[in-house]
This record gives structure tokens, sequence and C-alpha cells, in this order.
């Protein structure tokens, strides 16, 4: 008797029904992002990318073609997208799974994005590389899975990838840990100082910068 094949995906799939959202500003203004169905693809909600990124042109003066960017957990591509809708110098963006990368390749064709530069690859082990080869960056996109802990991890190697007067925005499922007394602060967000932070639902995220 001839077994039946099973097509099981090779990444993990998310729970629930296929998503896309849509860039908010910029040249792709309204365009639609598929958002692949893989465990822990979770993008950032419209409404809080346009708070960050009106954040964040406030801290540039709005001078967005100056600003060299990099999304070390790229996933749907709507942070960095949305940042070289914008008309920022350039964007690099990161993930480890083959099918997010292939979706993300096919967004930067539709779209023309010749300011994205799209890896697969390691996210640590890129900002690493990317730290001891001397490539600075103004802004970094922090929003990995929430399910580890990769923020702890991340957010320390991103202080010798920023340029001076850089900015790093953070997502999670949970405020970052500041201290009100001195000490009480983890040693990880040792050097950092929250610009600004904010929660819409089960998302804090934050805009950071070094002291």
């Amino acid at each position: 008797m001839q077994k039946k094949s099973s097509h099981k995906p090779s990444y993990p799939r998310r729970p629930g029904p296929p998503q896309q959202v849509r860039i908010i500003g910029g040249t792709w203004k309204r365009t639609p992002l598929p958002v692949l169905d893989a465990f822990g693809l979770r993008p950032t909600p419209d409404r809080v990318r346009e708070t960050v990124f009106n954040w964040i042109r406030h801290q540039v003066d709005g001078d967005w073609d100056s600003l060299d960017c990099l999304d070390l957990f790229a996933g749907s591509g709507a942070l960095g997208f949305e940042a070289a809708s914008r008309g920022v110098r350039s964007v690099t963006m990161i993930d480890t799974l083959g099918p997010v990368v292939r979706q993300l390749e096919t967004i930067k064709e539709k779209l023309k994005a010749d300011n994205v530069r799209i890896l697969r690859a390691d996210a640590m082990a890129v900002a690493r590389d990317l730290a001891q080869r001397g490539q600075r960056f103004d802004v970094i996109f922090l929003d990995p899975p929430y399910q580890q802990d990769f923020l702890s991890q991340a957010l320390p190697l991103c202080a010798g990838l920023l340029k001076e007067g850089g900015l790093v925005y953070a997502e999670s499922g949970a405020a970052l840990p500041f201290g009100a007394e001195e000490g009480s602060t983890p040693e990880w967000l040792s050097g950092w100082q929250l610009v600004r932070g904010d929660k819409a639902g089960m998302v804090h995220f934050h805009l950071l910068k070094l002291h």
C-alpha cells in the first residue's frame, strides 16, 4: 500500500489566518506586505510603526536620505521596507529563515527597492561581523521573536554598530527593565537611555540611544 506523501513546511507555522500589513508613509505608502505564516513572525502593527517613525523623524529632523539602517530580525520586512519607502540611503535586512528571505527578495524586486540589501544569516553573527568590519548605522531595528531572549543578546552588540547619535528601535513583549534606582538596571541595558517608549496591546516599543 502506497503511503501518502506529507508536505510539511520547513519552518514552523504560526496559528491563525494569513496576514498582511501595509507601508504607512513614503514612496510606497499603502502598499500591502504579505506576512508568511511562519511561527514567530509578528509584524509591527501599522499604528505602532506610524508612531515609531514619527519619533525617528523628530530625532533626525526629517533627514531620511542620509540614514543607513539595519534590520536585524527582518521577518515580514515591515520596518525595513517602511524605512526604505521614506527614502533612507540604505537598509540592510537580516533573517535566518529561507522562506522569509525569499519573500523579502520578492517584495524588494516588486518595489524596485534599490536601497535595500537582504541577507540570509544569523542576526548575532552578522552583528559581530559588521562591527568587526567597522560598519556603522544611524538606526537599528530590533524586533526579534518574543519567546526567546534575543534582545538581551542583541542590544549590547548594537553599541558597536551605531554611528554617533544613532538610535535603536526595540520591540518586546514587556517593557524594558530600566530601574528607577541606581544599580537596578540589568547589565545588558547598561549604557542605554530610553528616548521614547509606549505600549499598544501586548506590544511594548522603545526608542533608545547610548548615554
